[in-house]
């Protein structure tokens, strides 16, 4: 008779681990749905740690992929390389989580102002400039402060900042028609736009220097809604300041004052 030796039960022995799993810059950049090239710029970038080399071949693993997989994800929230980039560098040396940064990103990207677009219909926005010459429309249509929404039969137009048509309006009512406002509007945000880049990156170099305490997430969410709340009193006091000045000085020099027709042509 022979014997017949029993299996042993392997039903509650510990599997053994599965080798990491490699990929070459194609294999990854096709698990991860992506192009080679955006593989090797993410890269150059920083964004993307460098494969490991075996001879002449760079060999990718798992970290790799899940890296590309969180960079699509912060991309889909509207971050720059650059800013995923600085993200990702804070994270690794331990300065700030991923969710602790992520939180200060939605803060950050909170809109500054409750105003938001309008839709109104030909008779509504007619009932809004109220009494005004032929052409008045055009002329909105012209400086940017209304669009024609579909072709000019559709009656319906998109007010994107019903605040600076009203500002418009007003300023028309004064003398100021609709064409001069226009350029002196575009010559503040030129401007405005340039100094608000100078303080948003004077703050950022300064954070945890006198700006946002000791730098952390949260200290830089409260510095930023201070900003917020306080920003636009100071800019609407310094703007005022400067406009005193300037129609002082241009007082002073005679550039302020009745103009003949000539001496406007001149």
């Amino acid at each position: 008779m022979v014997e017949r030796r029993s299996r042993p039960d392997t039903s509650t022995q510990p599997l053994a681990a599965a080798p990491s799993r490699s990929y070459s810059i194609d294999e990854l950049a096709a698990a991860a749905g992506v192009p080679s090239r955006t593989v090797r710029l993410y890269q150059s970038e920083g964004l993307l740690p460098p494969p490991v080399r075996k001879g002449r071949v760079g060999v990718y693993d798992a970290a790799h992929l899940e890296r590309l997989r969180l960079i699509a994800q912060l991309q889909d929230r509207g971050l720059r390389l650059r800013a995923i980039r600085d993200a990702l560098r804070g994270v690794a040396k331990g300065k700030v989580g991923l969710e602790e940064w992520l939180g200060l990103q939605a803060d950050l990207r909170t809109p500054w102002t409750e105003e938001s677009p309008i839709l109104l219909s030909e008779d509504e926005l007619q009932t809004r400039v109220g009494e005004r010459p032929p052409g008045f429309v055009t002329a909105l249509v012209r400086a940017g402060l209304v669009q024609r929404q579909g072709d000019r039969l559709s009656g319906r137009y998109v007010v994107s900042s019903p605040g600076l048509l009203d500002i418009a309006l007003r300023l028309d009512g004064a003398g100021v028609d609709i064409e001069t406002g226009a350029r002196a509007r575009e010559l503040m945000r030129k401007r405005i736009r340039r100094a608000a880049s100078e303080v948003v990156q004077y703050f950022a170099d300064r954070t945890g220097a006198g700006f946002a305490r000791s730098g952390s997430a949260q200290d830089v969410a409260e510095s930023f809604q201070a900003l917020r709340t306080f920003g636009a009193e100071a800019v609407r006091i310094l703007f005022a300041q400067e406009i005193e000045s300037a129609v002082r000085k241009g007082l002073e020099h005679g550039l302020i004052g009745p103009r003949s027709k000539r001496r406007r042509r001149q």
